[in-house]
């Protein structure tokens, strides 16, 4: 059984985007009907989130114009017999 990981590129994705502040995504969440304060918006930004209101993931993909995957990268995981498997494929 494998432990399941992935990478958050919320970060990289706004900078391809040529958003390269979290004041800036506010606003258009908030527009889109998610209301977060300036901390959870940076939290989000930030850290890899370990859980995501899915209503805040589609304002996501709405402004960056992207794709689940985009955002969301599955990384190499340890099994617990110590093998590595990527992206979560046996």
């Amino acid at each position: 059984m494998a432990d399941l990981d992935y990478r958050w590129r919320l970060r990289e994705v706004m900078a391809e985007h040529g958003m390269f502040s979290t004041t800036e995504l506010r606003p258009l969440l908030a527009a889109r009907g998610v209301d977060l304060s300036p901390s959870q918006v940076y939290r989000l930004v930030v850290d890899k989130p370990e859980r995501l209101n899915l209503r805040t993931l589609m304002a996501l993909l709405d402004i960056l114009d992207c794709a689940m995957d985009d955002l969301i990268e599955p990384s190499a995981a340890r099994r617990r017999d110590g093998a590595f498997r990527a992206g979560g494929v046996r």
